[in-house]
């Protein structure tokens, strides 16, 4: 089993983290043995069409070498050569850009294409003569020596086999005409290609297998490395459990005061935002020390709060600072903050006489200027409406 750097053994796959993290490092599944397949299928197939594709080739390189009245020679050089190279770079591309793009479609099937700029980084490792001399006699170089002695071997069975099939008719083409023995020629490599393919399709496949267990093998973890990633990624546990508490605590504060918006009608007064905020109060003299908090919210539960009050005719102030120092410094069944009293008394004292048949004005509210809040808490610098 390999090992980490702290000892453990590697048992555990790899996650999705690491994989990815590999790709970008520049770490893919990839086999040489494949492209060498993938090239040599592509020049089986341009063999195998090279006479309907390259027929008036020879015609063609023939016509440069004709030139017409003396005169005219060094200009028809010069033409004939720009002629030339044009169709020496037609072959070039004809035969690089399919075994280009069937080098390409290999790789993108094996492992993706992927363009990694820190696997080209400078590594003083590359040079270092003590890791070079490491990797040649590690266990990745004999299995590269046991795949070339394979390649080797089966590749040569594959010639010779074809080979000696092909023998009778080699001995035929001294009786035939040039263009017959060329067309003998062609298909005799045509078939020592495939068969070549055959066995390069057998080496591919085993180093292809080998090559993924090999990568999946070098990006295992410890138990301890997908613990730290996990911690990493999510966050340790005693965090992810605070979060989980806190969850669970505002979900709790939540739903008690959704249930609370039905004692809305119990409340003395109702002091809003005017729909920002909203807080139900009771107070009933005698029976409670201070005014108690009956409901509160905010948005959606505020209008909830209003309405309710509005359908049981529980008196609604709006009286926006003070609505925000009530949200922000108390909750459901709990009395307000003293430094809030002289503020609720005087509104109160408002409802009662609006109660009783009376017009008053309404008072000033003041209030401390620490409990002077905006709609998300915070202490404001100056004066808000």
């Amino acid at each position: 089993m390999a090992e980490g750097d702290d000892g453990q053994e590697k048992t555990e796959e790899p996650t999705q983290k690491r994989r990815d993290n590999a790709r970008r490092d520049g770490q893919v599944v990839t086999s040489k043995e494949m492209f060498v397949l993938a090239s040599t299928v592509a020049a089986a197939m341009m063999l195998a069409l090279g006479p309907l594709l390259a027929g008036g080739i020879p015609a063609k390189w023939a016509g440069y070498f004709r030139f017409g009245r003396a005169e005219d020679l060094d200009a028809l050089v010069l033409d004939r050569l720009g002629q030339s190279m044009t169709e020496v770079l037609v072959i070039g591309l004809s035969v690089g850009v399919p075994l280009l793009v069937m080098t390409l479609l290999m790789q993108a099937a094996i492992g993706g294409l992927n363009f990694a700029p820190k696997a080209m980084a400078f590594k003083a490792s590359k040079i270092n003569p003590g890791a070079g001399l490491k990797r040649m006699v590690s266990m990745r170089a004999l299995v590269e020596l046991s795949k070339a002695i394979l390649k080797v071997v089966l590749l040569l069975l594959a010639a010779v086999g074809v080979m000696f099939e092909f023998l009778p008719q080699l001995n035929a083409m001294i009786h035939m005409a040039p263009a017959n023995s060329l067309g003998l020629l062609t298909n005799g490599m045509v078939r020592i290609l495939a068969a070549m393919c055959i066995s390069l399709a057998v080496i591919g496949g085993v180093d292809l297998g080998y090559q993924l267990f090999s990568h999946n093998k070098k990006l295992k973890m410890s138990r301890q490395e997908v613990k730290e990633e996990t911690k990493d990624s999510e966050g340790s546990p005693e965090v992810k459990g605070q979060i989980r508490r806190l969850q669970m605590e505002a979900s709790r504060n939540t739903a008690r005061r959704r249930k609370a918006v039905d004692d809305v009608p119990e409340a003395t007064t109702v002091i809003t935002n005017p729909t920002h905020f909203a807080v139900a109060l009771k107070y009933i003299p005698g029976e409670t020390n201070a005014p108690i908090i009956v409901a509160l919210g905010r948005g959606a539960m505020a209008h909830d709060i209003i309405d309710r009050a509005k359908s049981a005719r529980v008196t609604i102030m709006q009286v926006p600072p003070l609505a925000r120092a009530l949200y922000y410094t108390g909750d459901v069944g709990w009395e307000i903050s003293e430094q809030l009293f002289a503020a609720v008394a005087a509104i109160l004292a408002h409802v009662h006489r609006l109660e009783n048949g009376l017009n008053p004005l309404m008072p000033d509210i003041e209030l401390p200027d620490e409990l002077m809040l905006d709609e998300f808490g915070r202490p404001l610098k100056g004066d808000t409406a």
